[in-house]
């Protein structure tokens, strides 16, 4: 069994992902904003929800404290999306470091990966400016953890366009490192399991891994 803190748990990665580690028999520390709106994270055994921040590394070391990965869903759409993900990988950075936490998932987008050698999703002159800005905040969140992450185990899981969140879990995903893969879609449970699968077994590391069906 592991310790795992999943931050951002309220939303429909977070849930799918402290899900399937519940099935697994890991015990899980759900990390939400606000603990009152989400009675319902709590209801296993295996679940403790706890009031946390992922841009706020005093709070991130705290809630992290004892576990052995973390996985980061969170997500502000009320502030801009590089400031945002940018301070989540910092404090995450230093954090999970003081914790003594060594594996980190976070969830990047697929508009980032690469549909031929050198060119992105996102680089494609019709691609709309307004999601081009979204999306270069996960870019940003990449470059930093890679000139910034020593000693931490990192991998930024990259889910296709379309999510379902009402399909159940298949077990099966492909994979590619960097580059689009697949049918285009997959569903929440099954990211999870590629998720989970990573914590594990530990096989892609400072890299965006893309999943797809």
């Amino acid at each position: 069994m592991k310790r795992i803190v999943v931050f951002g748990a309220g939303g429909r990665v977070g849930r799918a992902a402290v899900a399937e580690a519940v099935r697994r028999g890991h015990a899980v520390t759900a990390v939400v904003r606000e603990p009152e709106k989400y009675p319902e994270l709590g209801g296993p055994e295996a679940v403790t929800v706890v009031r946390g921040d992922a841009t706020d590394a005093e709070s991130v070391a705290a809630v992290a404290a004892g576990h052995d990965a973390a996985v980061n869903a969170s997500v502000r759409l009320d502030l801009p999306a590089e400031e945002y993900f940018t301070a989540a990988a910092r404090a995450l950075v230093d954090g999970l470091r003081r914790a003594g936490v060594g594996r980190l998932l976070t969830l990047g987008i697929a508009t980032t990966l690469e549909v031929s050698p050198g060119v992105r999703v996102m680089d494609d002159p019709q691609f709309p400016e307004q999601y081009r800005v979204f999306s270069q905040g996960h870019v940003a969140e990449f470059e930093l953890l890679t000139a910034t992450a020593d000693g931490l185990d990192w991998l930024m899981v990259v889910p296709p366009m379309e999510l379902d969140a009402a399909a159940g879990a298949t077990g099966s995903y492909r994979s590619a490192v960097g580059a689009v893969i697949g049918t285009g879609r997959i569903p929440h449970a099954d990211l999870a399991v590629a998720l989970l699968d990573e914590i594990e077994v530990p096989k892609h590391h400072r890299v965006q891994l893309a999943v797809s069906h």
